[in-house]
Formats: C-alpha cells, sequence, structure tokens
C-alpha cells in the first residue's frame, strides 16, 4: 500500500460515516473523470477508421424505425 493510500484510509477512518461515503463518492467521481479522458483520447484520435466509417455508413441507409415498446 503506497503512503498517499495509507494517509487517505487514515483521514477517512477519523471521519464520520456520512463523510467517509462522500469521500469515497468523490474518488470514484476522480476515477470516471480518468476514464472519460482515455474515451477523450480515443474518440479524437485522427487515424482512419474504415470499418467504422462502413458500418455508420450502411446503418445509416438502412434507416431506422421509431421504438416500438410493445415488441420488447
Amino acid at each position: 500500500m503506497s503512503d498517499a493510500t495509507a494517509e487517505i484510509l487514515a483521514v477517512c477512518e477519523a471521519l464520520p460515516p456520512a463523510k467517509q461515503a462522500e469521500v469515497a463518492d468523490f474518488a470514484k467521481f476522480l476515477l470516471a473523470q480518468q476514464g472519460d479522458a482515455r474515451w477523450d483520447e480515443i474518440i479524437n484520435d485522427p487515424r482512419p477508421r474504415p470499418k467504422l466509417e462502413a458500418f455508420i455508413e450502411k446503418a445509416v441507409a438502412e434507416g431506422s424505425e421509431p421504438l416500438d415498446l410493445d415488441r420488447m
């Protein structure tokens, strides 16, 4: 366990349960942001994606129909 992790655990243990939950929620938020940053890198990658482009063109050409909840 890193020193930073041990310090966070020690601080959390000193907090009341409601505040511990807030710290956990914030940590989850930070993890989600890290994941979002990675997806931004992937989406903004300028390399061509011929298979994706072909799939999109085919899907657009086929069209779509409104969602029918009775068929689900």
